[in-house]
């Protein structure tokens, strides 16, 4: 999985052209991008979104936070539906996930879902609570698949005037991005990285998306369609990138007892091993 795209739960419309775009995975959105007063008629325009004939896209809800006490009715309605997983904003700690964990069980089993079929995607840094919470989520549940970071409530919950300029994030943003990859490789899952707010730049959009891969991140949130693309392209490994991994899985497959291997004069060991395997898992997404 590359790229996430956000649809409004709310818009029928922009799911069916969200369908037809090369987003891997689709988030049908209860939270920021509905109105207050529009909370309930998306529940059910989104239960019908998940009711379409399904393609080769993952398709994720993202239901109200626990703090605004909606959680749990967005899951009740939706969980029949069968999405493939959910999204939790501003998680602040395991907790968070397993308290929703234990719900997806017993709405799983009161819908005849096999438990545990629902997986869970955090988005881990949208308040300063949560930055402290980032260490709890190795082994919270089986469920979790993935960690996101996202700015754009942080700088809420801090009360900043600013969270970039030019490009390029302030400290704070900095270090929830960081702590949020570290967390996710700490607990092996992926790492996400937060969307790109400017819509029409798809030059930088291009460059945070080589950046975000760079440093670890395995795959994107996207606001727009547009943007799809250009992340896609960011994420998916090239043919050089391809072929010198190939080189060093053959080289391990050859004798598996080695713990160091040379090519081309370049000594390289089972963490090289772990690296390339990634890229050719990553190389097969289409």
């Amino acid at each position: 999985m590359r790229s996430m795209l956000f649809v409004p739960g709310d818009s029928a419309r922009k799911f069916e052209r969200a369908r037809q775009g090369g987003a891997d995975a689709l988030i049908l959105d209860l939270e920021d991008s509905v109105a207050l007063d529009r909370k309930d008629e998306a529940r059910a325009i989104t239960c019908a979104m998940l009711g379409a004939e399904r393609g080769r896209q993952l398709i994720y809800v993202r239901v109200n936070a626990l703090d605004t006490g909606r959680t749990l009715a967005d899951l009740a309605a939706v969980l029949p539906s069968r999405p493939h997983g959910i999204m939790l904003p501003k998680c602040e700690s395991a907790d968070h996930v397993r308290t929703v964990s234990l719900w997806l069980d017993g709405l799983e089993a009161a819908a005849g879902i096999p438990v545990g079929d629902t997986t869970i995607i955090a988005i881990a840094t949208e308040t300063g609570a949560s930055i402290f919470g980032l260490g709890s989520y190795a082994g919270a549940s089986s469920r979790l698949v993935g960690l996101m970071w996202g700015a754009e409530d942080l700088a809420a919950s801090l009360g900043a005037i600013e969270k970039s300029r030019d490009g390029v994030y302030h400290s704070p943003y900095r270090l929830a991005r960081d702590l949020c990859l570290m967390a996710a490789s700490a607990a092996g899952i992926a790492a996400i990285d937060t969307v790109y707010t400017d819509i029409e730049n798809l030059t930088g959009l291009a460059e945070d998306a080589r950046a975000a891969r760079r440093d670890g991140f395995s795959a994107k949130a996207v606001i727009h369609p547009k943007h799809v693309e250009a992340v896609n392209a960011a994420f998916t490994p090239d043919e050089v990138e391809v072929a010198w991994a190939n080189r060093i899985v053959a080289a391990f497959a050859a004798d598996p007892h080695l713990g160091v291997v040379r090519i081309e004069g370049r000594m390289i060991d089972k963490p090289h091993l772990r690296a390339a395997e990634k890229v050719l898992a990553a190389a097969q997404v289409t």
